[in-house]
C-alpha cells in the first residue's frame, strides 16, 4: 500500500482521503477525473446565450474557466467531491401557509455553510498533503460553491448523485439535500463510476415550482426562480412574479422538498447544521423593523447577511404585500421614507395590496414629491392596476 519513501499509492491516497472526509462528517464522497465533464461547458454557454442567467454577470465572466477544471488550474488531475447532508427535520413548505411569517430557505437558517465546509476541507487537505508525496510535489486546492467550478456535474461524475430535473444534485441516499465541496489535486487518483439518472417519469420538482422556472426538465430559467429573485437579483422583483413569491423572503425550497428521494435523506443522519430558532418562522413585522445595524446583528455569520438590508427588506415587503394582513400595512408605510429606493418601491407595492383605495390614494398624494424614477413608476403602476386590489 506504500510507495517509495513511505508515500501513499494512488489507491491508498484515495482511501486515506475518504477516511479523512468521514472523520469530518461528510456523508457522500467520490473521485472525478479533471476531464470528466466535457459536455458541461457547451451546456453552460448555451444557457448563458439564452440569457437564462439573468443579471448574474459573473456567469458569463467566468464561463471559460468554469467549463473545465483545467481551465481554472492547468495542473489539476483529480477532484475529491464531497457532500454534506443538510436535510431538514420537517417539511420546509409548511411555513408557506403562515402568511404573516417569512420563509427562509433551509440552507440559510443556520451559520454560513461556506465557512463550515471550507474549514473541513482545509483540515482534510492539511493532513493529506504530507502523506501523499514529497514536499512540494503534491498540491491541493479547496472549493465551496464560490469558485468557478461546476460542482454538480463533477459530483455526478464522482458518483455522489445525479442532476435531477430541477438541475440540483439528487442522491439515492440523501435526496436533494446535499451541500457540495471539492478538493482538487495534481495527483491522478482512481476515479469512481459516475451516477446515472434515476428520475424516471417523475416531475414532482417541476410541478412544485411556484413561478414556472423550468421551461423543460433539466433546464432552469434563473430569471423566474425565487431563489434568484430573492438573493441574486439586485433590482425590483418583476411585478408579475411578486404575488407568486408568497412569503418566501430568502430562497425557495419547493423543488427540493418535492423530490421523492428525500424519504431516504434522514436515514442515519446526525444533526450537524442546526438552524437558528429565530430563522425557522420569523414574523414579518419583526423583520420589517430592522435597521442596518440590527440587520447585520440579526444575521451575523448567516448567508442572508450577504444580500444586504435593502434587498432583504424588498423581500420582506413583498411578503407583507402577499400576506393579506392589513395590520402589517403600518410596517410597510414606515418604509415609504426609507433611504433606499428599492425599499421604498417595495413598500408602495405592499401598501397597494393591503390598503383600501381611499387610504392608498391619500398616501399617493402625500408622496407626490418622490424623486426616484423607479419609485415613481411603482406609484404609477399601483394606480393603473387599481389601488388596494392587484398590482
Amino acid at each position: 500500500m506504500l510507495r517509495g519513501s513511505g508515500f501513499l499509492t494512488p489507491e491508498a491516497a484515495r482511501d486515506y482521503l475518504f477516511a479523512l472526509a468521514r472523520e469530518e462528517g461528510f456523508d457522500a464522497m467520490g473521485i472525478a477525473a479533471a476531464d470528466a465533464i466535457p459536455a458541461a461547458g457547451p451546456r453552460l454557454q448555451q444557457w448563458i446565450a439564452e440569457g437564462a442567467h439573468g443579471d448574474m454577470d459573473w456567469m458569463p465572466e467566468t464561463a471559460v474557466r468554469r467549463a473545465a477544471p483545467a481551465n481554472m488550474w492547468p495542473d489539476v488531475a483529480s477532484l475529491l467531491m464531497l457532500g454534506l447532508n443538510y436535510g431538514p427535520d420537517e417539511d420546509p413548505r409548511v411555513i408557506l401557509a403562515e402568511r404573516a411569517r417569512g420563509a427562509i430557505s433551509v440552507y440559510a437558517r443556520g451559520d454560513d455553510y461556506h465557512e463550515l465546509i471550507k474549514g473541513k476541507l482545509k483540515r482534510i487537505a492539511s493532513r493529506f498533503v504530507p502523506r501523499a508525496g514529497a514536499p512540494g510535489a503534491v498540491e491541493v486546492k479547496v472549493f465551496v460553491d464560490t469558485a468557478p467550478l461546476m460542482e454538480k456535474p463533477l459530483a455526478q461524475a464522482a458518483g455522489l448523485g445525479w442532476q435531477g430535473k430541477h438541475t440540483n444534485l439528487v442522491s439515492r441516499d440523501k435526496g436533494s439535500w446535499l451541500f457540495l465541496g471539492a478538493i482538487a489535486t495534481n495527483l491522478a487518483l482512481p476515479a469512481d463510476v459516475p451516477e446515472v439518472d434515476h428520475c424516471g417519469s417523475c416531475r414532482a420538482c417541476l410541478d412544485a415550482c411556484p413561478t414556472g422556472a423550468f421551461p423543460a426538465p433539466y433546464q432552469i430559467d434563473a430569471r423566474r426562480c425565487i431563489s434568484y429573485l430573492t438573493i441574486e437579483l439586485k433590482g425590483a422583483i418583476p411585478r408579475e412574479l411578486r404575488p407568486l413569491v408568497g412569503n418566501r423572503i430568502y430562497g425557495c425550497d419547493d423543488c427540493l422538498a418535492a423530490c421523492p428521494w428525500n424519504k431516504f435523506a434522514a436515514l442515519g443522519r446526525e444533526v450537524r447544521l442546526s438552524a437558528r430558532a429565530e430563522n425557522r418562522t420569523p414574523a414579518l413585522a419583526e423583520l420589517a423593523r430592522l435597521d442596518d445595524a440590527a440587520f447585520r446583528t440579526r444575521f451575523s455569520k448567516s448567508p442572508v447577511k450577504r444580500i444586504g438590508r435593502a434587498r432583504f427588506l424588498r423581500n420582506v415587503l413583498v411578503a407583507i404585500g402577499n400576506s393579506g394582513d392589513a395590520s402589517l400595512a403600518a410596517e410597510a408605510e414606515r418604509h415609504l421614507d426609507d433611504a433606499h429606493p428599492l425599499v421604498r418601491g417595495a413598500a408602495v407595492w405592499a401598501l397597494s395590496r393591503l390598503l383600501p383605495p381611499t387610504e392608498f390614494t391619500a398616501l399617493r398624494a402625500a408622496y407626490a414629491g418622490e424623486t426616484d424614477g423607479d419609485v415613481r413608476e411603482e406609484w404609477r403602476q399601483a394606480r393603473a392596476c387599481g389601488t388596494g386590489e392587484q398590482s
